[in-house]
């Protein structure tokens, strides 16, 4: 049981509660206790079984919790959850799925209108039934309608962190219980994408049925889809599909590269082969003769991917870029990018603390940046506009400065930035004064309201802000929650351009969550000649490793450490930021000039 899990549950019953109109106390108090229990640096599950007295040292972690923790432990469940599940629909809760749509809503929804699913929502919906309710309107429905849509497209698909966490834990298992040669994941989780739809393991071994059946034994296996020799399908406990294949070891090259490789990828590979005289597939690369037949067969290469895309003339491609967007015919000129590694990232410039709404002091983030091995952070809070953070004014932003140089003066080894995530407020102003701004190291400026804008209102409400001279990175530039939120409506070229001719930089927010920029734009920013920083947009000490899940954008979206500003030494950085300095830009003169 992860602690994602636990949380999980604990979310499902506030959520409960709060469609049921219960107590607030008590739905603050489990959202609370989800939020812990999921930044968590050790497993709660286990923690609770062997060691209580590690979650009592927690705050905010009471006795109540504990026990549910434990049975949650013990039994997979909470008969408390399982009774609230039991007094709603059972499909209530996939409303929740839809963006924008609290419980709140989904409360009156059933209420008036006895709507229990999204289906039924839809139905309301489209025969304008939903706009004479308190609170709803005419654009209340469309926007009821394109959530529907968008979760449509989405179904099926899971973030990237939970794609890794559970194909590392169907490996670690089949690890533990056979003697395997070779393992590997395959598809989108070795190619890093944004979302996954399902799981891919290749593994060689001298027992092949042993391996199915320890695959297909595994404790969150809800239900066997086929099962053979060397083949076994499975749906998994959170409804995501794993496949196991077993290799022969001269093939196992051949099938990584077969289905690692996305279809525009594979299909471009096969043509490629097929122009040399040879046949590509999951078994490895075959010879023809002259006729084009394989009489007899030669098979040539299959044990290792390299071999493979060495005898079709070209480099070996980090799995990350193969997508079919141009890294074949580099591969072929020795012209692929070399990719940023979290060994280049010097720094995260993008992190809140109790000052707002993170989980820790200043000292501990800084205390936790220096365990990771950087030489900087930026403690970037938030501003007054984003009320419900607590976010600063001009008054405790200042006081805020003065007590990270106390903090600074203690640490040591490691530099901190004085920061803040500025909103961007509706006609493009900043949320705080200049005169403030302009003491500050670092800049960071967001959207988090009317994300509702026509595309040429949102378009221009961020350029405007990127004008400020105050400026320094752009976060989440789209505004997406993966699975959850499409982005906002923008012109991203128009966006791109502005942050160049103002030297500002754009973010790749690291969070699983966002990986915002997209590897699209981000590519589209870097050939433009824009800096990126990857940043974690942490909100707790745990949360500075989805730095690596923001490294996995960049370089999908071919980035090299000269491409990324918290891949700088610190005085090259303090250059950039104060716009001395735009490496990227300055490089690439055909992106147009900046401005001083």
């Amino acid at each position: 049981m992860e602690n994602k899990d636990l949380a999980r549950i604990f979310s499902e019953i506030a959520d409960i509660l709060e469609i049921q109109e219960a107590n607030p106390f008590r739905i603050r108090s489990f959202r609370r206790a989800a939020q812990i229990i999921r930044d968590l640096t050790f497993n709660g599950a286990q923690a609770s079984r062997e060691d209580p007295e590690k979650l009592r040292k927690i705050p905010g972690i009471g006795e109540g919790t504990i026990k549910k923790i434990q049975e949650i432990a013990e039994t997979g469940a909470s008969q408390e959850h399982e009774d609230l599940k039991a007094q709603i629909p059972p499909s209530l809760l996939t409303l929740l799925e839809l963006q924008n749509l609290g419980p709140k809503k989904i409360s009156l929804f059933w209420k008036t209108l006895n709507i229990g699913t999204i289906e039924e929502l839809e139905k309301a919906a489209r025969e304008e039934k939903l706009r004479s309710l308190p609170g709803m309107g005419e654009k209340s429905e469309a926007k009821i309608l394109k959530a529907i849509e968008d979760h449509r497209l989405l179904q099926g698909r899971f973030l990237l962190d939970d794609g890794i966490e559970i194909c590392q834990g169907l490996m670690d298992h089949l690890k533990s219980k056979v003697k395997l040669k070779r393992i590997s994941p395959a598809g989108s989780v070795r190619r890093r994408r944004e979302t996954v739809g399902d799981i891919d393991i290749l593994v060689t071994c001298d027992s092949p049925l042993e391996a199915i059946d320890a695959f297909i034994g595994h404790p969150d296996v809800q239900e066997v889809l086929s099962q053979g020799e060397t083949k076994a399908s499975v749906v998994l406990r959170r409804g995501l599909q794993a496949d196991l294949r077993v290799l022969e070891d001269e093939s196992f090259g051949a099938a990584l590269q077969y289905f690692t490789g996305s279809k525009a990828h594979n299909v471009a590979l096969r043509e490629r082969a097929k122009r040399r005289g040879y046949k590509i597939s999951e078994y490895g690369l075959f010879r023809l003769d002259q006729s084009g037949e394989e009489d007899p067969p030669e098979k040539v290469a299959g044990e290792n991917e390299e071999e493979i895309y060495r005898l079709l003339g070209l480099s070996l491609m980090p799995p990350e870029i193969r997508e079919n967007r141009g890294e074949i015919e580099k591969a072929e000129a020795g012209q692929l990018p070399d990719l940023v590694t979290l060994e280049d990232i010097r720094g995260d410039l993008h992190m809140h603390t109790t000052a707002t709404d993170g989980r820790n002091s200043i000292e501990e983030m800084a205390a936790a940046g220096r365990a990771v091995g950087y030489q900087y952070i930026a403690i970037t809070d938030h501003s007054k506009a984003l009320a419900m953070t607590g976010g600063l004014d001009e008054k405790r932003l200042l006081g805020q400065m003065e007590e990270i140089d106390q903090v600074a003066s203690r640490m040591g080894k490691i530099h901190i930035f004085k920061g803040i995530e500025v909103d961007i407020l509706n006609e493009g102003d900043l949320d705080l004064d200049d005169d403030v701004l302009s003491q500050l190291d670092l800049v960071i400026v967001s959207v988090h309201s009317r994300f509702n804008l026509s595309r040429k209102e949102m378009t221009s409400r961020i350029c405007r802000a990127l004008e400020n001279p105050h400026v320094n990175i752009l976060a989440h530039p789209t505004g997406r929650l993966l699975t959850k939120r499409g982005p906002y409506q923008v012109d991203l070229e128009q966006v791109i351009q502005t942050a160049r001719e103002n030297r500002v930089c754009l973010e790749i927010n690291a969070h699983p969550s966002r990986l915002d920029l997209s590897d699209v734009h981000c590519r589209m920013a870097r050939d433009q000649g824009v800096l990126i920083s990857i940043n974690s947009d942490s909100h707790s000490r745990k949360m500075l490793g989805y730095q690596e899940y923001g490294l996995f954008t960049a370089r999908r979206g071919w980035l090299e450490a000269k491409d990324v500003i918290n891949t700088f030494p610190l005085e090259k950085l303090r250059k950039v930021l104060k716009k001395e300095e735009y490496p990227a830009g300055d490089s690439r003169p055909e992106a147009g000039n900046s401005k001083s």
